[in-house]
């Protein structure tokens, strides 16, 4: 049988090939669609997860531990850390063995990890927990991103990949939440520290479980030439195709799909990256990231820390544990906006593009920047007017990150690379990020001690400054292209 090329093929694609991936891309949104999306979220929502509750727990480990101001950060920066370790680890074997494996060895890794952090009888051995979970996450990342937009229908992809990244701010609430409950209940020199890190086990469980009966990501497949299988697993999409789908697979063999702005047969490693046809997307991938994570989750990790000394030490919460409470509850209020924040981004960045809320959310930071670092140098008003310009500039703060660079950032580098070298460039970007992050959450204690919060902030407003004209530099505009056709020649390098 005659396998017909489907209308608006990407270019360079083998008729079969493009039959299949038409499939994917012109599927109407069904329950394995959500479930894919569903079970790609364990390393968003950990991300969130473990830096909420790593915040509100430094401070009821610090006196228990005895850590100076560089073992804070230390602990911080590991968390961090370990996600650049991830990220590139993971990403480079999932290119190589597959997205599904991966998924499910990231899961394990992170029970491994929470359940070492809650049982860490000192500060060496929590640094050491916080190293595993970060690489555990680190490895999530890159491949559950490329999984997830290797499988979704084009015209829903963005949305569903900004629904992804969102749950990361659902992760947060979440561990406020813990952190409140827990509080509430607890006692000076007990174990409450101990359970909020323990309860991240029960959330890898499900996420465990669950991804045990996933398929393979199909594109992967057919970038190996594994055609029978990827037209195996198509039919769970399309079962009324599947002996048009086993023809195709018949017919191609083992050929493999292929297409990429660099010709077949080249390296498509690093050196695919930063060769001539990627390179502007690498650094349009990588160094807006990199800056939006020194600012997120240097404010982020410690907005628990920074509400504390924006605030001062009132008299009604005057003991270690009671501040720690009301710092978490302000916490909760604050990371409300991050949430609406991606709620708007499932609408915003579909409709409006990826640049385009890339950079309306770094202005956005910028502003709420602005407004925390005016308090912090001025003490306008009453206490009350400004304790409430602190919490206004948090939340301008994290709804325009969440609106636009949190989730553009996640959605460009899946879009940016071809498929056989998609889930490293998705996790060279987060490396890169992530190593931004773990430099943010080293020295912010440091400079804070020596030099004041309002030189945090102010920093904080440069990289946020950066990270909007690096977007505008080096602009790469796909909207409304599936993942082949971003490697078109009609779209730029």
């Amino acid at each position: 049988m005659k396998i017909k090329k489907p209308a608006g093929g990407a270019h360079g694609v083998h008729p079969g090939h493009a039959a299949m991936t038409g499939i994917l891309d012109n599927s109407p949104m069904l329950p394995l669609h959500y479930r894919i999306w569903a079970l790609s979220t364990g390393g968003t929502l950990l991300s969130g997860v473990s830096m909420c509750l790593l915040g509100v727990t430094l401070p009821l480990v610090i006196p228990r531990f005895a850590m100076p101001a560089s073992s804070v950060g230390m602990v911080a920066a590991m968390l961090m850390g370990g996600t650049v370790i991830g990220a590139l680890l993971g990403g480079h074997i999932a290119d190589r063995w597959g997205r599904k494996p991966i998924m499910i060895s990231d899961m394990i890794v992170l029970m491994i990890a929470a359940s070492l952090a809650a049982l860490a009888p000192n500060a060496a051995i929590l640094t050491q927990a916080e190293l595993l979970l970060g690489i555990g996450v680190g490895m999530d990342f890159p491949v559950a991103s490329s999984y997830l937009a290797e499988f979704m229908p084009q015209g829903r992809r963005g949305r569903m990949m900004a629904a992804s990244i969102a749950i990361q701010s659902v992760g947060m609430l979440a561990g406020a939440g813990l952190a409140i409950l827990l509080l509430l209940n607890a006692h000076a020199g007990d174990e409450t520290w101990r359970w909020l890190l323990a309860a991240e086990i029960l959330l890898v469980l499900p996420y465990l479980i669950g991804r045990l009966s996933l398929p393979e990501s199909v594109r992967w497949c057919m970038s190996h030439g594994r055609n029978t299988e990827a037209a195996k697993i198509l039919t769970r999409f399309a079962p009324d195709k599947k002996g048009h789908l086993l023809q195709i697979a018949q017919q191609l063999g083992k050929k493999r799909h292929h297409v990429a702005k660099i010709p077949p047969g080249h390296h498509l490693g690093l050196a695919a990256l930063f060769s001539p046809e990627y390179r502007r997307r690498t650094l349009l991938v990588t160094l807006p990231w990199f800056f939006m994570d020194v600012a997120t989750y240097g404010i982020g990790l410690f907005t628990t820390i920074l509400l504390g000394s924006l605030r001062g030490k009132l008299p009604e919460l005057s003991s270690t544990l009671n501040r720690d409470l009301g710092n978490a509850l302000d916490s909760g209020k604050v990371d409300l906006f991050l949430l609406l924040g991606s709620l708007l981004a499932l609408w915003a960045v579909p409709r409006l593009g990826r640049i385009h809320m890339q950079l309306i959310g770094f202005v956005g930071m910028i502003l709420g920047m602005g407004v925390l670092l005016d308090s912090a140098l001025h003490n306008r008003g009453t206490q009350s007017t400004h304790y409430y310009l602190i919490l206004a500039g948090f939340m301008l703060f994290n709804l325009f990150m969440t609106m636009g660079p949190n989730a553009t950032t996640f959605i460009l580098p899946t879009e940016m690379y071809p498929t056989q070298v998609r889930a490293f460039g998705a996790g060279f970007a987060a490396a890169v990020a992530k190593i931004g992050a773990t430099i943010s959450v080293f020295l912010l204690p440091l400079i804070q001690a020596h030099w004041g919060l309002s030189v945090v902030l102010a920093l904080m407003i440069l990289v946020s400054l950066l990270g909007l004209g690096i977007t505008w530099i080096f602009r790469v505009q796909g909207q409304g292209k599936t993942l082949e056709e971003h490697h078109g020649p009609e779209v730029p390098q």
